[in-house]
C-alpha cells in the first residue's frame, strides 16, 4: 500500500489515506447543494437557518459514520437504527424546510445499499423510497422533484449492494491470497526440515560411528585409521552436496519450469497472470539461466505476498547491449504493496545471486505499481576475457 492509495475493502492506516477517503466519499456530497443553496437563498429567518445548517450537518456526519462503520463488524440492528435516525432527520428537514431537501432520502438509500447486506437492503431501499414518495406529496412543489429523485434513490442503494458485495469479495480474496502465501511459506518449511533430517541423520550417524572406530583404531592400527578418516570426509562433503541441493531444491531452478510454477502460483493467489511462451534459451550459460529462474521466483513470490496485485505481466527478452548480449526478466505489478520500500533480505541475496553470473537487478516501484529487471548474460564469457592477456 502506498502512502495515499488505499486499497479497496482495506482500513486506512494514517491520516493522509484518511484524508483521501473523506475526500472521494465526500465528493458526493455535492448533490446536497439544493438544501445548502435553500438555506442560503430560500428566504428564511435567522433562526431557522441556523436549525437549518445544525440539521444538514448533523445528517452529514451521521451519514459518513455509516459508511465508514461499514464491514468493521457491527450488527445489523445498529445499522438499521443509524438508517432510521437518517430518514427521520430527513422527514423532519423535508417537511420543515421543503422540497429542496427530498434529496437527503437518497443518501439514505445510497446508505442503506452499502451498509446491509443484500437480503435486508432489498427490503429497506424501496422503503426508503416509498417514504421519500409520500414525504414528496406532502410537501409543497414536492412531486415536480419527485420524478427525477426516485430513480436515483432507488438504482443508487442497489448499485451499491454490488460495491458491498465487490469490498466483501475482495477482502476474502485478499485473506485467501495470503492464506495462499503462508501456506507455501509453511510446506516449503517443511520440506527442508523434513529433508534435513533424513540426509543428516543417516550422515552424521555415519560419520559418529567412523569417528569412534578411527579413534579406537589409531593407536595400533593408523593405516587403517587413515582410510576411516579418508571415508569420514568423503561423507562429509557428501552430506555438504546433499544439504545444498535439498535447501535448493534439488535442482537448479530452469527459467521454463519457474514460469510454469509462476502461472499457478499468481493463478492460486487471485492474480491475472500474463507469462510468455517458453523462451528460446539456446547458448544461454546454464548460470546465467538459474539466476534468471531464481529471479523470477523470487519477483512472483513478492507479488503474491506482499503487493496486493490484480495483474501480474512477466516478459523474458534478448537484447543487445555494448558488454554483449544479454537476457532480460522483466516483471511488472499493478499493486500497491511494500516490497518496494527498501532492499529485503530476498532482493539482497537475489542481487548477489545475479553478480555472480555477471547480472544486475534493478527493482524499484512504478506510477501503477512495482517492477523488477533481472539482465543476465546471453553468451559464455570467454575465459580470457579481463584476464589481461
Amino acid at each position: 500500500m502506498s502512502g495515499t492509495g488505499v486499497g479497496m475493502g482495506q482500513r486506512p492506516e494514517n491520516h493522509r489515506q484518511r484524508f483521501v477517503k473523506v475526500l472521494w466519499t465526500g465528493i458526493w456530497l455535492v448533490y446536497l447543494s439544493a438544501p445548502a443553496n435553500d438555506l442560503l437563498h430560500g428566504g428564511h429567518s435567522t433562526g431557522v437557518r441556523v436549525l437549518g445548517w445544525i440539521g444538514l450537518a448533523a445528517f452529514v456526519t451521521w451519514y459518513m459514520l455509516l459508511l465508514f462503520r461499514t464491514g468493521r463488524g457491527e450488527r445489523n440492528s445498529v445499522v438499521l437504527a443509524s438508517l432510521g435516525v437518517l430518514a427521520a432527520q430527513s422527514t423532519v428537514l423535508a417537511l420543515t424546510l421543503g422540497r429542496e431537501w427530498l434529496v437527503l432520502f437518497v443518501y439514505v438509500s445510497i446508505a442503506s445499499g452499502a451498509a446491509l447486506p443484500l437480503r435486508m437492503a432489498r427490503w429497506t431501499i424501496p422503503a426508503v423510497s416509498a417514504l421519500m414518495t409520500v414525504i414528496a406529496f406532502a410537501t409543497p412543489g414536492g412531486k415536480a422533484f419527485l420524478a427525477g429523485l426516485l430513480i436515483p434513490a432507488l438504482l443508487g442503494g442497489f448499485a451499491m449492494t454490488g460495491v458491498r458485495e465487490l469490498v466483501r469479495t475482495t477482502i476474502a480474496l485478499r485473506e485467501a491470497r495470503a492464506t495462499v502465501a503462508q501456506l507455501a511459506a509453511n510446506e516449503e518449511r517443511l520440506r527442508l526440515a523434513r529433508d534435513l533430517h533424513d540426509l543428516l541423520g543417516h550422515s552424521l550417524s555415519l560419520i559418529t560411528i567412523k569417528s569412534e572406530l578411527a579413534g579406537r583404531m589409531l593407536p595400533d592400527h593408523p593405516d587403517k585409521a587413515a582410510r576411516q578418516v579418508a571415508d569420514i570426509e568423503q561423507v562429509s562433503r557428501q552430506a555438504l552436496v546433499d544439504v545444498r541441493e535439498a535447501v535448493s531444491g534439488y535442482r537448479r531452478p530452469r527459467l521454463a519450469a519457474e514460469l510454469a510454477g509462476a502461472r499457478v502460483a499468481l493463478t492460486a493467489a487471485g492474480v491475472t497472470a500474463e507469462l510468455p511462451a517458453e523462451p528460446d534459451l539456446a547458448g544461454v550459460p546454464e548460470d546465467s539461466e538459474s539466476a534468471l529462474a531464481w529471479a523470477l521466483r523470487e519477483a512472483v513470490t513478492n507479488v503474491v505476498r506482499h503487493s496486493g496485485a490484480q495483474r501480474c505481466t512477466v516478459e523474458v527478452l534478448r537484447r543487445q547491449t555494448l558488454d554483449g548480449p544479454v537476457l532480460e526478466l522483466s516483471v511488472e505489478d499493478d499493486g500497491s504493496g511494500d516490497q518496494g520500500n527498501g532492499p529485503g533480505h530476498g532482493l539482497t541475496g537475489l542481487t548477489e545471486r545475479l553478480e555472480t553470473a555477471g547480472g544486475t537487478l534493478q527493482a524499484g516501484g512504478t506510477r501503477h505499481g512495482f517492477r523488477l529487471i533481472a539482465r543476465v548474460p546471453a553468451a559464455a564469457i570467454p575465459a580470457d576475457v579481463g584476464s589481461g592477456s
